[in-house]
């Protein structure tokens, strides 16, 4: 190895390291739909994203190993060569069934979903316009299309329309993308406002539900939450990997359009297909949210207790942000959340913008009651402190 590469990446990582924005994985064992085991602390985890407890569902986990003695482990090719395995039709139609769509296309990841969807509708001749908040793959997708993005501050649509009148008519067409659920704040976009914007100016609005699916709009997600339906956001993506339980991405749409991304999306086109067990689990997952509306108002009904135990606003989601400023001021407070058996995430930047480094609490249908009433107690002084600093 050349030594100026073991410099380079020497000299950034103790750069990192000053600023505390060193990363590294912390090799975690999942317990149980609630408890985690990382060394030896055993830890109510408040960090996963499995809002509905899907990933230890047996269910899920008897239909994934049912598709496994059936089909093998791996998907073995592409899905446009062989890779197209029974498990994916069934899938695709549940998706399409639960977001009241024509069709669905299932990807590798909600990430490899962004990279390929945004560069085959749109290219150097169109414009996007992406909420500033929006989640790291819709901004990566957005510049591989080559297509103008313009961003517009987080779910101003004043500031929207006024992009929209001063680009709109340059481009030939205009894609209008925001998550349905943000990530790190859990609030909603404004959907309505920017459906009737998109119908105003010829905009195709497309969004990122990963966070939204499973747990608001009665488990259908962030479209049917805001009152919506396919025509007015035609262009619904998201994961599987979160309250689903599974793995992948996944774009619902009208049938003409998915027939595009399968003929157009790289990272459809050039991606190994997802194992059939994976691909059946999801279903099972699916299923489950269809027909369990108790189990999906569950995280937001959890994140609710939370705030009102703890004097903050009603949450929109099971995602509940207690921002802390200061990236070192998060890494303590997850340190002694720790100490108190309870494992909530500090996320730093640049996953968040700088000055505002928090904890990230997710609220998931497996835990109790007791469990929420732990978490604000250990909150409390950290939630006191965060109002302090902000005042």
């Amino acid at each position: 190895m050349p030594s100026s590469l073991r410099q380079h990446a020497r000299r950034t990582l103790d750069d990192l390291e000053a600023a505390g924005r060193r990363r590294s994985p912390a090799p975690t064992a999942v317990l149980d739909a609630r408890r985690v085991l990382r060394g030896d602390r055993t830890l109510v985890d408040f960090s996963s994203n499995d809002y509905l407890g899907l990933a230890r569902d047996p269910e899920v986990a008897e239909a994934a190993r049912r598709a496994l003695e059936a089909h093998g482990a791996g998907g073995a090719a592409s899905r446009l060569i062989t890779g197209d395995h029974p498990p994916y039709a069934e899938l695709e139609t549940e998706l399409a069934a639960l977001k009241g769509t024509e069709d669905a296309v299932v990807f590798g990841s909600g990430y490899l979903a962004n990279l390929g969807i945004l560069p085959a509708l749109v290219d150097r001749h169109d414009l996007i316009l992406a909420d500033k908040l929006n989640h790291a793959c819709l901004v990566d997708g957005a510049r591989l299309s080559g297509a103008r993005m313009v961003r517009f501050p987080h779910a101003d649509t004043n500031a929207l329309r006024a992009r929209l009148e001063r680009y709109r008519e340059r481009a030939r067409h205009c894609l209008l993308v925001t998550d349905s659920v943000f990530s790190m704040d859990g609030d909603l976009a404004p959907l309505r406002e920017l459906a009737a914007l998109a119908a105003e100016f010829d905009c195709w609005l497309m969004t990122d539900d990963a966070h939204g699916i499973g747990v608001v709009g009665g488990g259908a997600g962030g479209t049917t939450a805001a009152g919506l339906d396919a025509e007015a956001v035609p262009l619904q993506m998201g994961t599987l990997s979160k309250a689903v339980g599974g793995y992948g991405g996944y774009l619902c749409t009208h049938g003409e359009v998915a027939d595009l991304i399968r003929t157009r999306a790289r990272s459809f086109i050039y991606t190994t297909a997802l194992p059939p067990a994976t691909v059946a689990g999801n279903t099972a997952g699916l299923r489950r949210i269809r027909n369990d509306p108790a189990l999906c108002a569950r995280p937001r009904a959890l994140a609710s207790r939370l705030c009102e135990r703890l004097g903050l606003a009603e949450p929109a989601s099971a995602i509940v942000p207690v921002v802390l400023g200061a990236d070192r001021l998060a890494l303590a407070a997850q340190e002694d959340l720790l100490e108190a058996g309870l494992l909530v995430q500090a996320i730093r930047p640049p996953t968040v913008p700088e000055g505002t480094a928090r904890l990230r609490v997710t609220l998931r249908a497996p835990h109790t009651e007791s469990d929420v009433e732990a978490l604000a107690e250990a909150l409390a002084p950290w939630v006191d402190r965060a109002s302090m600093e902000a005042s």
